[in-house]
C-alpha cells in the first residue's frame, strides 16, 4: 500500500493566516485577546482567539458567501491556501478519485443565529432558503466538494478536538481504497449568543480576563481554556501519485488511533489517551522510543491535564520527550484545533524545530514541555492528542519522509 503523504498546508487562524502563522507559533506569539464579537460582552468569558480582519472578500465567492456561515469561509479559505502550497489543480486529479473530509463541532452557529432571531422576530416569511444548509456540519465539506468539483469520498465527523485527528484517519483509509488525493481538515466560528450558551455549560471555558494568564493548561493556575476560532485544511495524497506529478511529500501519514472513556470523564482519559497513542504507533510500525515530539491536547482542565500527563507517563515510561501546546497562543479552537497541531506538527517536522508553550512557565507534571523559545531538534516522529468533550479520544502520527533514490 503506498503512503498517505501530506503535500499541502493551509491555515486560518488567529496567530495567522497562510505563510503568516508558522512564523507567530514558532516564536511563541499570543494572539488571545478581548472577546470582541459582542460590544459590552455579557458572558463571563472575556479572552478568546479571534481571526482579526478576516472576511469571505477575496476567498469565497459572493454568492457563495451568501449561503455559507463564518466556518465555512474559514475552510475554503484554508483549503484554497492548500492547494496552491500542494501546487495541486484539482482538475488534475482522475474523477472521483480526489475527496474531501472535514470535522466539525459547532456547525454554522452564527448564521443559524441570525435566522433564528429573523424567526423569532418577523416571522416564517423572513427566514431565508440557506438557513436548512448553512448551519449544517457538513456544509464545509459540501462546499468544498463543488467548489472544486471534487467527486470522491466525501463525509463529515462530528466529534469536537478529537474529529480533527480522526479526519486524517479517514483521508488515509479512503487513500488506501483508491483515492489519489484528499481534503483533510476543520474550522470553528463558535462565537454568536446560543453557541457561547451551549459553551458555558460544559464548565470549561476561562473566566481569565487577562490574555497572559487566561489559559495556562498544567500549571497550578489552570482554570479552563480559552476558546479559537478557524483551523486548517491540509492536501493528503497518494505517496506514489504525488510523487508522479512531482510533488514534495511534507510528512508521512503513518498512523492513527482511537477510543472513547465517556463524556465528562477527563480524568479518567488517560488510559484510553494512551491506548489510542499506543495503536497509532503500532499502525505507523514504530516503538513508542521513537516519539521524537508529542503536540498536546491541553485542555486547561486541572483533572484533565492530569490525566494526559499520565497517558504520557503510561505510553513513554521515565524517558523525557519533548511537548508542547501552542495552542495556549490563539485559544483551543474546536474541532479546528487538532488540524492546527497537525499542520503544526508537519512544519515542525519539515523545519526541524519544536514551538514553544505560549504563556506556561511553572508547570505542575512531570512534563518536557517547550516554554520561552522553540527547540532545534531532530523530529522525525511527531505525535498529536485531541481529546473530545464529550469523551472522544484521538491520536495521530506523522513521520518525515525517507529520502527517495537521489536524494530528492
Amino acid at each position: 500500500m503506498s503512503a498517505a503523504v501530506v503535500t499541502g498546508v493551509g491555515v486560518v487562524a488567529p496567530s495567522g493566516v497562510g505563510a503568516d502563522f508558522w512564523p507567530a507559533v514558532r516564536e511563541g506569539r499570543r494572539a488571545l485577546g478581548p472577546l470582541r464579537h459582542w460590544e459590552p460582552n455579557p458572558y463571563p468569558v472575556r479572552v478568546a482567539g479571534e481571526v482579526d480582519g478576516f472576511g469571505p472578500d477575496g476567498w469565497v465567492d459572493p454568492r457563495v458567501a451568501v449561503q455559507t456561515d463564518r466556518f465555512t469561509h474559514f475552510a475554503l479559505a484554508a483549503a484554497d491556501l492548500a492547494l496552491r502550497d500542494a501546487a495541486l489543480d484539482p482538475a488534475t486529479v482522475p474523477d472521483y478519485a480526489f475527496g474531501v473530509v472535514t470535522a466539525s463541532y459547532s456547525g454554522g452557529v452564527e448564521f443559524g443565529q441570525r435566522e433564528i432571531e429573523a424567526l423569532w422576530r418577523r416571522g416564517p416569511a423572513h427566514v431565508g432558503p440557506y438557513q436548512s444548509i448553512a448551519w449544517f456540519y457538513a456544509a464545509s465539506t459540501g462546499q468544498l466538494s463543488i467548489g472544486h468539483g471534487l467527486r470522491g469520498p466525501s463525509c463529515v465527523l462530528v466529534a469536537d478536538e478529537a474529529g480533527g485527528l480522526d479526519a486524517f484517519a479517514t483521508a488515509r483509509g479512503e487513500l488506501a481504497r483508491g483515492a489519489r488525493a484528499m481534503l483533510a481538515g476543520g474550522a470553528e466560528a463558535p462565537f454568536c449568543p446560543y453557541s457561547m450558551c451551549c459553551q458555558l455549560g460544559l464548565g470549561l471555558l476561562s473566566t481569565g480576563e487577562d490574555p497572559g494568564t487566561a489559559y495556562l493548561p498544567y500549571t497550578s493556575r489552570a482554570a479552563g481554556f480559552a476558546p479559537g476560532e478557524g483551523g486548517a485544511v491540509l492536501v493528503v495524497e497518494d505517496a506514489d501519485a504525488a510523487r508522479d506529478r512531482g510533488a514534495t511529500a511534507r510528512a508521512v501519514v503513518a498512523g492513527h488511533g482511537a477510543t472513547f472513556t465517556g463524556p465528562r470523564r477527563y480524568e479518567d482519559s488517560a488510559e484510553g489517551l494512551a491506548r489510542a497513542a499506543r495503536t497509532a504507533l503500532a499502525q505507523a510500525r514504530l516503538d513508542p522510543a521513537e516519539v521524537d515530539a508529542v503536540f498536546l491536547d491541553a485542555l486547561g482542565d486541572p483533572r484533565a491535564d492530569e490525566a494526559e500527563a499520565r497517558a504520557l507517563r503510561l505510553l513513554l515510561g521515565d524517558r523525557p520527550v519533548p511537548v508542547t501546546a501552542p495552542k495556549t497562543g490563539y485559544g483551543r479552537c474546536y474541532a479546528g484545533a487538532a488540524p492546527l497541531d497537525v499542520a503544526t506538527a508537519v512544519l515542525a517536522v519539515e523545519h526541524g524545530v519544536v514551538p514553544p508553550t505560549p504563556g506556561v512557565r511553572d508547570w505542575r507534571f512531570d512534563l518536557d514541555l517547550v516554554t520561552g523559545e522553540a527547540r532545534p531538534l531532530d523530529v522525525r516522529t511527531a505525535l498529536v492528542l485531541a481529546r473530545g468533550l464529550h469523551g472522544g479520544n484521538s491520536a495521530l502520527v506523522l513521520r518525515r519522509p525517507e529520502p527517495t533514490r537521489g536524494g530528492n
